[in-house]
């Protein structure tokens, strides 16, 4: 078994969905400029979740979950893994392809059921034209999803991370030559989506191919591994999807607020930056990693290799969830107040990102905790607590809408997370020391907490003596860079001092180990 390295996969994982998270701040930053909060707005927000959503069913929920295990495990034993992943790539077109087909036709109805609140206004037809547009990139992310998760059980990690970069480059260039060129920004955006997916999928294809996982696409067979994968990918889609449906659920509240929609998708893009470069990269890590320790039997790697996972996501994810609350308003009013946004705008999206932020441990930890249950292809109890989870959003998100207004949603997804990650933790006891993270993880966690509150104040003080800059035009930009810059100054000088973690350990992680002759 050639082994994965758990700590480069990560930062690999890490440093190319990083790149993609900045490239998609700064696709909101024009978006938010060019077209800003509005009917507009909410109807492609709306319009383009629908797709997304779908590819958390379809490909990153279930596939993930489901056919990595699968793949892993016959990569393994050498038990002809390209046939298994053939089969698979062909019983998933199939599928998106009715998928794709019936989301065309029956659109309006997708529409109202996702986003009630726009019936009878502009924003349901414009929403509805816009998701026949970018609905089809569903089959083709969905298909780059498969190769890239046949490329991470393999231990190639980079090409399938940086494959959502090309989202974000088309999308960008797309709207810059559009408002250049006098033509229509949204237009440009709304076309723009489906090609992206196609130059995602050619990409990954072409990296599988260099790889040796070479598929060609052919007639779907229903094989016992296709049945066995089938019964396994359906409530791992759930599993896996459960933040999407959450802010489904948001979404369909928010929509009977005027520019909720926008305001909240801001700020999910703003906390999205840290969850994506840490939680999501970790769970792409170490869900075949662990899959291999445990085919292997090896019960104490297993448990080493969630503590590791676990103590550098928080390590860098607590830090970040400080950051969101303690000054979302500088960093959002940088960002994304010009243009069409306003201060009012970039106010209420500030709320929702502090809110939000309460929560960006949890959803890590998810990420983390997950893979406990997905490499032993148990989907089954994972789904059951995201049903939980999505009872306790919908509750909180439709019965304090009345009260609390728009801000509900983000209240509502944030509890649910935390409700999540309890049911995770007290339920992976099941599973034996392999799912309980060991005692330098505990010894380490108070003190990532101690550092992070210190970094805070810092953050609070150092607001105050640049403040009259943050809002100067032309030194904002200067400003904000130097309040993070001093953030992570105090919070890497804290953690060092109280033990939270060694510097020395990431530049370890950073240094490639010689090649073995």
């Amino acid at each position: 078994m050639k082994p994965i390295r758990l700590m480069s996969g990560i930062l690999t994982v890490g440093f190319w969905t990083l790149a993609s998270r900045v490239l998609g701040v700064a696709r909101e930053i024009i978006i938010l400029a060019l077209i800003g909060p509005g009917p507009v707005l909410d109807a492609f927000v709306a319009a383009f979740r629908l797709p997304n959503m779908f590819r958390r069913f379809f490909a990153e929920g279930a596939f993930n979950a489901a056919f990595v295990p699968m793949f892993s495990k016959k990569y393994e034993a050498g038990d002809d893994p390209i046939k298994f992943a053939r089969d698979a790539m062909n019983g998933l077109s199939f599928v998106l392809l009715i998928l794709t087909a019936l989301a065309l036709i029956f659109m309006p109805a997708l529409v109202y059921a996702t986003a009630g609140g726009f019936a009878g206004t502009d924003r349901f037809d414009l929403t509805v034209g816009y998701g026949r547009i970018v609905f089809p990139y569903i089959f083709f992310i969905s298909l780059a999803a498969l190769f890239s998760g046949a490329l991470n059980a393999a231990g190639h990690f980079a090409a399938a991370a940086a494959a959502p970069v090309f989202l974000n480059i088309f999308v960008i260039t797309a709207m810059v030559a559009a408002y250049y060129a006098g033509g229509d920004v949204v237009t440009a955006l709304v076309w723009i989506v489906p090609l992206a997916g196609v130059a995602q999928l050619a990409l990954v294809s072409y990296a599988a191919d260099q790889a040796g996982i070479s598929l060609r696409p052919g007639r779907p067979r229903l094989t016992p591994d296709m049945k066995r994968l089938t019964r396994v990918a359906i409530p791992a889609a759930l599993a896996g999807g459960v933040m999407q449906i959450n802010l489904l659920v948001g979404q369909q509240v928010a929509s009977n607020f005027e520019k909720a929609v926008g305001w909240l998708y801001a700020a999910d893009r703003l906390y999205q930056l840290p969850l994506g470069v840490v939680g999501i990269a970790v769970g792409i890590v170490l869900l075949p990693d662990l899959s291999r320790r445990l085919k292997a039997g090896d019960d104490t790697g297993g448990q080493a290799a969630l503590s590791r996972a676990g103590e550098i996501s928080l390590a860098l994810t607590i830090p970040c969830a400080v950051a969101l609350v303690v000054i979302p308003l500088p960093m959002v009013s940088v960002l994304f107040q010009r243009g069409a946004t306003s201060s009012d705008d970039a106010a209420a999206i500030a709320m929702a990102v502090a809110l939000y932020g309460l929560a960006l441990p949890a959803f890590v930890l998810q990420k983390v905790l997950q893979p406990l249950f997905f490499a032993r292809e148990d989907t089954r109890t994972p789904f059951v607590y995201a049903v939980w989870s999505m009872l306790v959003n919908a509750g909180l998100a439709i019965g304090l809408a009345p009260v609390l207004g728009w801000v509900a949603p983000a209240i509502a997804t944030s509890v649910a997370g935390w409700v999540m990650v309890v049911l995770l933790i007290v339920g992976g006891r099941r599973l034996g020391p392999v799912a309980r993270f060991d005692a330098r993880f505990r010894r380490r966690l108070w003190r990532i907490c101690l550092a992070s509150a210190l970094m805070g104040v810092g953050l609070l003080a150092t607001t105050l003596l640049l403040g009259p800059l943050l809002v100067a035009p032309g030194w904002r930009y200067l400003a904000l860079l130097v309040l993070l810059i001093a953030g992570a100054i105090v919070y890497g000088a804290a953690g060092q001092a109280v033990g939270a973690f060694r510097l020395s350990e990431f530049s370890t992680a950073l240094r490639r180990r010689p090649r073995k002759p």
